[in-house]
């Protein structure tokens, strides 16, 4: 699905180096490096705190934890997901409350968000899925409005620009009070290993979420709060400022990709290529068709067939995991999301994609279509 050894290869010298001058310096934990990239990531944002941590996941939790929520308050979550974006709801004691998504952009929407609303919800966590970022301005309003506070799931789209109505551009994941995001290997901008990172222009937020990174503590052993000990460890941040000066370029790669993809299917009636919102750029963390007709699972053999990966991102709603079971309702369903868990595939897309190696994934969904076609006749 993706190729990092190729990506690894175009850059090599630099990452090399990169990691030598870390391991030499010997400050693997916290060192320069982790302080430069904090900074530099702080500029390509837009944005006035970074606070680098060990994986997404913990950055979504130490953004709730920050919070001052109680148990049992309600946080709104899409049920069209990773298991992340709950999991760590339901960790800390508070209630996940699932909720439908736009079926064209797979994104959660401010009148969804605002028809779930109870006097216990405290927060909305928006996920940026699969490379765009939700409608933001509708939904920052939605949530001044009923006081509740708002916390961006960007682990899939960092780089992608949104632009409000005033004709300003913002980073996703810098316009909600935090933002989250994962530096996962396969990550539009990846490490390799485990890595994360917060953002927030609020100052009191952004200490606060570095104290309970750090065990709850703004000086060495004088703990201030019950804390985590999560961090972005030197060598990490050493390969990620390398590949941050590459960004840009992996999303316009990215898009390039996509935008192959869409012409070649687009005289596909059963296919559906991704939608794009009207005020995000999309950076194609994954490129996500919708098939119809029940032919998902019989176009994903046809794929594996031909040695061509696939996977589907997300074949169960988070509300029919076993381990959400005592949060819902018997009987809840929520008819897109299943639709959708029935009928997405998601084709590789990469920043190394070669011609030929498209044109072969491309010809084999095509096979598959035109196949059937013929069979009908």
């Amino acid at each position: 699905m993706v190729d990092l050894k190729g990506q690894y290869a175009r850059i090599k010298s630099e990452i090399d180096r990169a990691v030598l001058e870390c391991i030499e310096s010997t400050a693997f934990i916290n060192g320069p490096q982790v302080h430069k990239f904090q900074k530099d990531l702080e500029q390509y944002l837009g944005v006035r705190h970074v606070i680098p941590c060990a994986n997404g996941t913990d950055a979504l939790q130490i953004a709730l934890m920050a919070l001052n929520l109680n148990e049992g308050d309600e946080v709104i979550v899409p049920s069209f997901t990773y298991v992340a974006t709950a999991e760590v709801i339901a960790l800390l004691k508070l209630k996940p409350v699932m909720v439908e998504v736009d079926e064209h952009t797979f994104n959660i929407t401010a009148e969804i968000i605002e028809s779930a609303i109870t006097p216990r919800t405290k927060a909305v966590v928006p996920v940026h899925l699969f490379g765009q970022s939700c409608d933001m301005e509708p939904i920052m309003a939605v949530a001044k409005r009923h006081g509740i506070s708002v916390v961006e799931d960007n682990a899939q789209a960092i780089g992608s620009d949104y632009g409000s109505a005033d004709g300003t551009t913002r980073k996703a994941g810098t316009i909600g009070h935090i933002g989250t995001t994962s530096f996962f290997p396969s990550k539009n901008l990846g490490c390799y290993g485990d890595g994360g990172a917060i953002f927030t222009n609020d100052d009191e937020l952004a200490a606060k979420m570095r104290m309970i990174a750090n065990h709850g503590q703004a000086k060495k052993y004088y703990h201030s709060v019950i804390g985590v000990n999560s961090r972005l460890d030197s060598i990490q941040a050493a390969i990620l400022g390398v590949k941050l000066q590459y960004l840009d370029e992996y999303c316009s790669a990215r898009r390039s990709v996509a935008d192959k993809y869409d012409a070649a299917f687009s005289n596909i009636d059963e296919l559906q290529t991704p939608a794009r919102e009207l005020n995000s750029t999309h950076v194609f963390h994954q490129y996500t068709l919708r098939v119809g007709d029940g032919n998902r699972n019989g176009l994903q053999e046809h794929l594996n067939a031909r040695n061509v990966p696939s996977m589907i991102y997300y074949p169960v709603p988070l509300y029919k995991q076993e381990a959400f079971a005592a949060a819902v309702p018997d009987g809840f369903s929520l008819p897109v999301t299943e639709k959708l868990c029935n009928e997405v595939i998601s084709l590789p897309i990469h920043t190394e994609m070669a011609a030929e190696t498209q044109e072969h994934i491309i010809r084999s969904v095509k096979e598959f279509f035109s196949g059937r076609s013929q069979t009908a006749q």
